[in-house]
């Protein structure tokens, strides 16, 4: 080492002297040139820095934005508790054993980095990191679950990135801080999470190892956003239908083998190309999308969290990023390395070879060869032995031996020095820092809002872009809790202006899904409803310009499908609203579903009326054993001619075709009947059509108030948002308030009864001062005598009544059996002890009363109400 430190300095030496001898020559040089040429460039130069000057005046530098800053001196100290500013003597003894550990293992590891063993907290005291872990189960259901407590410190708490990335933080604050101010870097993050975790239940340890440069600055721009992945769809195979034994061959192809040879030849060349073109395509937006190559890669140091399997039934090991919330395989090429792990209880060292990241690390953490351990006093087995090696520790005294030389080596961790980790109702429903967070993926940007942060409900906003530089929308979906009409989801589709609304079940209309373009109506839209919570069994509605389209469910009338077709609007010199002046029905189409009460020839499957044409066309449903339908047309006639005479059924209004003709069908007075009904089934469909049109317009006048108002829905058990509740708390809290105080002042007022007698205002003569004061005597004399013969009364129905049992058990007393002596026995213990209670309570009534008699009568004298007895007496 001195060696190369003596060639270092020569070889700087040997530098510094040629600068040196570099500008004396340029210095020589210029003092050998004429005077004129000095002065003519010293002006060049002048010019050279003003025109430089004013260029670079001119260059306006943007100013970054800060990063979050979260030091110790930004932490109030003042009011933590004791465990945080001093070390326990056990703790003492762990940082020791920390220390020793530490030794050994740069001793026998010198080309290793430090171990991150005990940082210091935000009080400068040292603490061993798996004492910095507070195993908490938190009081929501909603953080039972290992995905939803790593969501919600993902959201709760704000990223602060590493003030070195190449090593561990020299500090490592506690999760109560961590939570108080909401910010922390990855080692917070991930001892808050798994704080948690292991409170519910899971094998959960922090981890100390190096990350990809997205992973270490929660960089999502080149993730795609969860949000917008579908889910796989899985195709059902299609069931091959057999042939059957007698079939019609199909007829014979007489198309040319080479002109489709041929064509084919030419759409797989067109699909080659194609595919080529798109998969160079894909290569392009792969490459612009590929990360610059990182100078520090695998040297930057992050933090995540490992869940092994075993507990809560979980199958197999995994990685947890505590800034993203996100799990990734142990295989995930993101996390580069592992230097060390810990939890509550123990550390380990990872002694394995991480050229290929952590692919081919095994996590059995009770094998000393791939994971060195600091304490014995670990819940991790050993590896399982080979019965050659496990015969030879069979003895009993063996294993005694070894229990007791583990039970002499071994070394429990201490508690937590931590507070019990608290979150507020008001911080958990707040979530995000300040209530608002905003995520940016690729091509993608989430935006997360607390419950009644905004006015309309709104509390996630996805929004899609085309481009990766997030200029031109394509879609937007907006999520809302807690709005009075029930809207869950709203889905704007850019490129096609579509609006697509999801209700939630409850509103006003069941409404569950409304699809449209624009709010006005007669225009392209498609409402679906929740069809249990309307009488008419409506699914969907379909309506355009001319044509409206509704599917039913479940209707007695067996109807399953409603279509109408509109012409032209008439015109009206006035002006008229849709609702005065109605679109003409031009046809209505209907089908039903198979009435098994009918026999198929008489079940109609399909009616349409040609309200145009004046024409009813019926088409019957198919018996199993046919292949065509009975079809029947009506032509509709008015019922009377121009001259007014009525109108006879004719053989030709009624044209027919029957699979199996029936003597019944053909008489004209069947088909007249049939007819007649047409028309008043005709009449009705018409009606229910123009009902469709006017609900139509009613909930696109109710939608447009709902979002207007946009009002939202507070739950009676939210005392803080809730006026009306907490107004009419505050109420009967003020009423039940005045009235308590009012009973006080009458149970303390004894001369309250008799004054109210008098007329109020009024002062009182001497005479009314003696009789109120003999008559308030008087009441109280007489209330000592009724409490003292009322005592008395029941002294004497309890000695009448034991006596009754004793006489009773006298005459009994040779039949009686022993449950039942021993239920005479507890009979009579419970009636002495009640007889002696009463019989003290009476003796202590007289002793007392004759006391509170004359107390009274004091205060009678000195009442300043009545002050005319004190001149009596005076």
């Amino acid at each position: 080492m001195e060696v190369l430190r003596e060639k270092v300095e020569e070889e700087e030496e040997a530098e510094r002297e040629e600068a040196a001898e570099r500008a004396e020559w340029v210095r020589t040089e210029k003092m050998m040139r004429p005077v004129e040429v000095r002065k003519e460039e010293t002006t060049l130069t002048q010019e050279t820095l003003r025109d430089l000057e004013k260029k670079l005046s001119e260059i306006q530098i943007p100013i970054s934005a800060e990063l979050p800053a979260f030091t110790k001196d930004t932490i109030d100290i003042s009011k933590l508790p004791v465990s945080y500013k001093t070390n326990t003597p056990k703790e003492e003894h762990l940082l020791q054993v920390a220390d020793n550990f530490s030794r050994q293992y740069s001793h026998l590891c010198p080309d290793r980095v430090p171990l991150f063993l005990h940082p210091l907290n935000e009080c400068e005291v040292p603490k061993f990191v798996s004492t910095t872990l507070r195993p908490t189960l938190m009081p929501y259901p909603e953080l039972y679950n290992w995905d939803s407590c790593a969501q919600f410190v993902s959201d709760f708490l704000t990223m602060v990135p590493l003030p070195d990335p190449l090593k561990p933080p020299s500090h490592l604050y506690s999760s109560t801080t961590v939570l108080k101010y909401q910010k922390g870097n990855c080692f917070d993050f991930s001892t808050l999470l798994c704080s948690m975790l292991i409170g519910s239940g899971y094998d959960a340890y922090c981890v100390n190892g190096y990350g990809s440069l997205d992973l270490c600055h929660m960089d999502l721009t080149r993730e795609v956003c969860p949000l917008t992945v579908k889910p796989k769809e899985t195709i059902k195979s299609e069931e091959k239908v057999l042939p059957k034994k007698y079939t019609i061959r199909p007829p014979r192809d007489l198309c040319s083998r080479f002109e489709q040879e041929q064509e084919v030849k030419k759409q797989q060349e067109i699909r080659a190309q194609e595919k080529k073109q798109l998969r160079e395509e894909e290569e392009r937006l792969m490459e612009v999308e590929k990360a610059k190559p990182d100078a520090l890669h695998g040297l930057r140091v992050h933090s995540w969290v490992l869940v092994l399997s075993g507990k809560r039934e979980v199958p197999e090991n995994f990685f947890i990023d505590a800034f993203t919330g996100h799990s990734y395989s142990t295989q995930d090429e993101r996390f580069l390395g592992i230097e060390s792990l810990w939890n509550h209880k123990n550390y380990w060292i990872n002694m394995q070879d991480c050229w290929n990241c952590c692919k081919d690390l095994i996590f059995d953490l009770g094998d000393p060869v791939r994971w060195e351990y600091m304490l014995l006093g670990t819940d991790k087995s050993q590896l399982s032995l080979t019965e050659e090696d496990d015969s030879g520790i069979n003895d009993d005294d063996d294993v005694e031996n070894l229990g007791k030389e583990d039970e002499d080596k071994s070394f429990d961790m201490p508690h937590s020095w931590v507070e019990q980790i608290e979150i507020s109702p008001e911080a958990f429903e707040t979530r995000c820092p300040n209530g608002k967070k905003v995520i940016q993926y690729k091509r993608a940007k989430l935006e997360k809002w607390a419950p009644y942060l905004n006015s309309n409900g709104l509390v996630s906003r996805l929004t899609t872009y085309e481009d990766l530089e997030c200029t031109n929308i394509l879609e937007i979906k907006e999520w809302y809790q807690n709005r009075e009409d029930m809207l869950e989801l709203k889905h704007i589709n850019k490129t096609t202006d579509l609006k697509t609304d999801y209700f939630k079940p409850g509103h006003p209309q069941a409404l569950r899904v409304h699809s449209y373009k624009s709010m006005q109506p007669e225009m392209d839209r498609v409402i679906e409803f929740y069809e249990m919570a309307r009488v008419d069994g409506l699914i969907k509605r379909e309506e355009t310009a001319r044509t409206m389209t509704e599917y039913y469910q479940g209707r007695p009338d067996f109807l399953s499908y409603r279509h109408a077709n509109f012409g032209p609007r008439v015109k009206k010199l006035a002006l008229s609203s849709a609702e005065s002046n109605p679109r003409p029905i031009v046809k209505i189409t209907e089908r039903f579903f198979r009435n098994s009460a009918k026999p198929a020839e008489e079940d109609v499957a399909e009616r349409v009326f040609l309200l145009a044409e004046e024409r009813i066309q019926l088409r019957y449903h198919c018996r199993d054993d046919h292949i065509t339908a009975s079809k029947r047309e009506f032509l509709r006639r008015t019922e009377v001619d121009s001259k007014g005479n009525k109108i006879i059924m004719t053989p030709d209004m009624c044209i027919s075709f029957e699979v199996e003709p029936m003597e019944h069908t053909k008489k004209l007075l069947y088909q007249y009947e049939a007819m007649m009904h047409l028309k008043r089934e005709e009449k009705l469909s018409r009606h229910q059509v123009w009902e469709s049109e006017l609900e139509v317009l009613e909930i696109l006048k109710l939608r447009e108030e709902e979002e207007a108002a946009h009002t939202l829905t507070i739950s009676i058990y939210d005392t803080k948002r809730n006026e009306k509740s907490k107004e009419y708390r505050e109420a009967m809290e003020r009423v039940m308030h005045e009235e308590h105080l009012r009973q006080m002042e009458t149970q303390l007022d004894y001369l309250a009864p008799f004054l109210a007698q008098l007329p109020p205002g009024e002062k009182l003569t001497r005479w009314q001062a003696v009789r109120l004061k003999d008559e308030c005597l008087s009441d109280f004399k007489q209330r000592l005598i009724n409490k003292a013969n009322l005592i008395q009364a029941r002294f004497e129905k309890e000695t009448q009544e034991l006596q009754k049992k004793q006489q009773w058990y006298q005459e009994n007393q040779v039949t009686l059996t022993p449950e039942d002596e021993d239920l005479y026995l507890s009979y009579c213990s419970q009636a002495m002890f009640r007889i002696r209670i009463l019989e003290q309570r009476l003796n202590r009534h007289k002793e007392l009363a004759p006391l509170k008699y004359l107390a009274l009568e004091e205060k009678l004298y000195k009442d300043p109400r009545l002050g005319e007895l004190q001149k009596i007496f005076a």
